[in-house]
């Protein structure tokens, strides 16, 4: 007797059957959860953004320009022999203040001292000379008198008196010799006097002496630079402005009733030293070059700063800055609230409606930490400051007013610009 034993094709149909239903069930809530999530998600709005904003405020802003000075003595002599010789001597230290007419160089003074001694015995000589050439003319002018009155008294020849006039030119010729040879001795003997002064290498100024430039022993002449003395108290600041900035402090100048060096109380200049600390002594302007320079556009001014204690050197480098004008009613944002795209400048505002507003505007000069705003803007606006890299426009926002100095703070937490 046979056993009915089912198809395997029919058991596999079941199974296929049976896992199809089952991950139907399984999906069905997965499903469902995705739509009611999608629904919820787009009838949502997004959260207002909290930001901090800063108004727009309206003030008269000194403009002040900034340019790069190089520190120079304020007079700057090189210190030359005037006579050649052998250095024996050197008589400061090197780098250290010098007083005017100070000794700094002493050149061998042996030849010149001999050469003074010759030139004074040379002046003796001549006036013995002379001496004996005014004897010599006196004898004659008496010998002349007494002979002049016999020969018109024919008492003696006529040749006689010739004679005696003859002898008398000769002795004033004589004596006008050993004058002019005294003159020539003692000018010689200042000369050499001189010579002998000039061993002695002094600063015809006072200040900080330079580094020697050769050393004692070594033979030096008038075209030998020795060392190099300047006057630091006051000290120089050399630097260049354009035409347009020149004719700013011009007119400022005249506003103040006087000129580019004239008014120094209305054009007080400020240094700022090559690490960034403000140098606590205002200057004035003492030079300003006769013509602007054609390739360049710039005109060289020098300024003048108190250097007590000859703290500032030359060859140094720093920063000057001067108020060129006023700036009446100038709008004012704080320079994070600037934002740059694609070369145009733009701004966040905060409307009414507390929604982002985007405002491209024009800058003019800074002010501090604060930009001039030329248009785009007006006084109470809204700038925003933080969390501008998540805001586009249109977006809502939570406002929270600020001062521009807590705004400067939270955009650079150190403090620096």
């Amino acid at each position: 007797m046979q056993r009915a034993i089912p198809h395997r094709q029919d058991t596999f149909r079941f199974w296929l059957s049976f896992a199809a239903l089952s991950a139907v069930i399984l999906t069905a809530p997965f499903l469902t959860g995705c739509e009611a999530t999608h629904a919820s998600t787009g009838d949502a709005k997004p959260a207002p953004l909290p930001v901090s904003v800063v108004k727009v405020r309206q003030a008269d802003v000194p403009l002040t320009g900034e340019w790069v000075g190089t520190l120079d003595g304020y007079v700057n002599a090189q210190i030359q022999p005037q006579v050649s010789g052998y250095l024996v001597r050197q008589n400061y230290r090197e780098g250290t203040p010098v007083g005017k007419n100070e000794v700094l160089f002493q050149i061998d003074p042996r030849p010149f001292q001999a050469a003074v001694d010759q030139a004074d015995a040379d002046v003796g000589r001549a006036k013995g000379q002379l001496a004996q050439a005014e004897a010599q003319q006196g004898l004659t002018q008496i010998n002349l008198k007494r002979d002049t009155p016999l020969a018109q008294a024919r008492a003696i020849a006529q040749s006689q008196l010739d004679n005696d006039k003859q002898q008398a030119a000769q002795a004033d010729a004589a004596v006008a010799a050993a004058k002019a040879a005294v003159g020539s001795a003692e000018a010689a003997l200042t000369t050499a006097k001189l010579n002998l002064g000039f061993t002695q290498v002094r600063s015809l100024i006072g200040g900080v002496a330079g580094q020697a430039t050769t050393q004692v022993g070594n033979l030096v002449n008038p075209q030998s630079v020795l060392t190099s003395v300047s006057q630091l108290d006051p000290i120089k600041v050399y630097f260049s402005i354009s035409d347009a900035e020149y004719l700013a402090l011009t007119s400022r100048a005249r506003q103040a009733g006087g000129d580019l060096l004239s008014s120094k109380s209305d054009l007080p200049l400020t240094l700022t030293l090559a690490d960034g600390t403000p140098y606590p002594h205002k200057g004035h302007i003492a030079f300003v070059d006769r013509q602007m320079n054609q390739q360049t556009g710039a005109i060289r001014i020098a300024a003048s700063f108190p250097n007590p204690g000859n703290v500032l050197r030359p060859g140094q480098f720093g920063r000057v800055a001067a108020a060129t004008e006023v700036r009446r009613g100038a709008l004012l944002v704080p320079q994070a609230a600037v934002q740059e795209l694609q070369g145009v400048e733009q701004i966040y505002v905060a409307g009414p409606d507390d929604h982002v507003h985007v405002v491209n505007v024009k800058l003019g000069s800074q002010s501090g930490s604060d930009w001039i705003i030329e248009s785009g803007l007006k006084p109470g606006d809204r700038v925003i400051t933080d969390n501008v890299q998540k805001l586009k426009d249109g977006a809502p926002v939570s406002p929270h007013e600020v001062s521009a100095e807590a705004a400067v703070l939270t955009s650079n937490p150190t403090g620096g610009r």
